[in-house]
């Protein structure tokens, strides 16, 4: 329990109160944001554009004895007042789970590509160290899984609210975790979901262009300007040389009091990586740090992994963990929905399932996959989401369009825009290039059709959604069969129809 005066006081040290009319004095035993989850003398804070006073009264009804707002409301209970709701949420959630986050190793990642993998290497290579020392194992938070200790559920954004971050902090210090792994999105610094919060590495992955709308970055510049926000927050900067902007990276990177460098390309590094080369469906480089150098092998598809493997290496030397267990960790790794590979029984068709959803990430999908499987004819099925990150449309119809023999547009979160209407506009800018397209609603008859279409001697790119068992459709998200049930359950059907037995 708390005293209110000790949020006003947050408020107003942080210049965001504008006017209380509560008694100070009150008793405050939880906050919230959801009128679902109302306890006993709750601080109830309103936001977010679909909030409704409907809301409010609801959590009055069950407990809350006052809210904090930008504007006021006709209800009973006391309103506070800020003029900047987002940091009013942080500071709550801070001084409510009494910043827990200090109490383990907090890492977070941010960049145009790769954060789901790099997380992953990262919590792979602590899992097979921690198991060593009989230690729990890592927590993550990411767009794939979270898990805190307490909770483990599929995750629906990449960095959660805060009241929702601070709490899975709060399930991970009080179970014991000694490592903790997140995505930090770019909305997620911009906003302020990370705000107060110190990492004890903040990694950066690269920048491309993504996100760029009247609704979330309104420039390029300020895109870029939201990542640098990490290394203002971090103990340890972690910065990738190899990508682009490299000199205002590395400039914005001195914010932190200590910085690591990877890359592939450039041996001053103090994590270089070199002679990279595919062994069978493998990936195998040579690490060299200043402490040690050694041969790792990838058994997670993609050459462009080995910079989140650079990267995860840095996090890890960083922490003190031994080279046995890097290697260990990074030849065990998987990435839920991150190029899982699927063949049908005679391996003449293989179906890739991958996250990648914006320029950067579909140009290095399609030339990794040129370099891994040369000959093949490559489609792609793909969508876009609704209302946000209006660009990739362009840039996605761009891509596909000169690399892929087709490109087949389907649904992919399009929440309160028509799907039909987004593929539409997608496949203006695959004519712009001279590519085809097919336009298929149904998620997973686009699957299936793309793979029967192509038949033997083609790689399938199914992109955008991964190992996700919900669409977003209107303000709900709707359970559905993942991308990996539609592609086996589609390479089945071809065999079967086919008479293609395996070898």
């Amino acid at each position: 329990m708390a005293k209110l005066n000790e949020y006003i006081k947050l408020f107003r040290e942080n210049g965001i109160l504008v006017k209380n009319n509560a008694d100070e004095n009150m008793e405050i035993g939880f906050v919230s944001y959801d009128s679902n989850r109302i306890e006993k003398d709750t601080l109830f804070l309103c936001k977010g554009a679909h909030f409704k006073e409907e809301y409010l009264k609801s959590a009055e009804d069950k407990g809350a004895v006052a809210y904090v707002s930008e504007k006021e409301y006709n209800v009973n209970i006391p309103c506070i007042a800020v003029s900047d709701v987002r940091k009013a949420m942080c500071l709550m959630a801070i001084f409510y789970y009494k910043k827990c986050y200090e109490k383990f190793n907090l890492i977070g990642i941010t960049g145009t590509k790769g954060k789901s993998t790099t997380t992953y290497f990262i919590k792979y290579i602590l899992d097979a160290y921690l198991e060593s020392m009989g230690e729990k194992p890592c927590g993550v938070i990411s767009s794939i899984d979270t898990i805190d200790g307490v909770e483990s559920f599929e995750s629906h954004l990449t960095t959660p609210e805060p009241f929702d971050l601070h709490r899975h902090f709060d399930n991970a210090a009080k179970s014991g975790l000694k490592f903790m792994v997140m995505e930090v999105s770019s909305q997620a610094l911009k906003y302020g979901r990370v705000y107060g919060v110190n990492f004890d590495a903040g990694c950066y992955l690269n920048i491309g262009i993504d996100h760029i709308s009247d609704v979330e970055h309104p420039t390029f510049e300020d895109y870029f300007e939201s990542k640098m926000k990490i290394f203002s927050q971090c103990k340890v900067g972690v910065v990738n040389l190899d990508s682009d902007k490299e000199e205002e990276v590395l400039k914005a990177s001195k914010n932190a009091p200590k910085i690591i460098t990877f890359s592939a390309k450039n041996p001053e590094a103090d994590v270089y990586g070199y002679n990279i080369h595919k062994e069978g469906s493998d990936t195998v480089f040579t690490v060299r740090t200043k402490d040690f150098e050694r041969e790792i092998t990838l058994t997670i598809p993609g050459l462009f992994n080995v910079e989140n493997a650079l990267c995860a290496i840095a996090v890890c030397i960083n922490f003190g963990i031994p080279e046995k267990y890097i290697a260990d960790g990074l030849l065990k790794a998987r990435s839920s929905g991150r190029m899982e590979v699927y063949e049908n029984a005679d391996k003449s068709i293989t179906a890739i399932v991958d996250y990648a959803h914006n320029r950067l990430s579909f140009e290095t999908l399609f030339k990794s996959v040129e370099k891994e499987y040369p000959g093949r004819k490559v489609v792609i099925v793909y969508g876009c989401p609704g209302k946000k990150a209006f660009i990739r449309r362009k840039d996605l119809g761009e891509i596909s369009g000169q690399y892929a023999y087709c490109s087949y547009l389907t649904e992919e979160d399009a929440g309160e825009e028509p799907i039909h209407q987004i593929s539409e506009e997608i496949a203006t800018h695959i004519e712009s290039v001279g590519g085809k397209y097919k336009i298929i609603d149904d998620r997973g008859e686009a699957i299936r059709t793309a793979i029967f279409d192509c038949g033997r001697n083609s790689v399938i790119l199914i992109t955008g959604k991964g190992n996700e068992t919900r669409q977003k459709r209107g303000i709900e998200y709707i359970d559905t069969p993942t991308d990996v049930e539609y592609a086996v359950s589609a390479l089945k059907e071809f065999d079967k129809i086919n008479g293609i037995k395996g070898e």
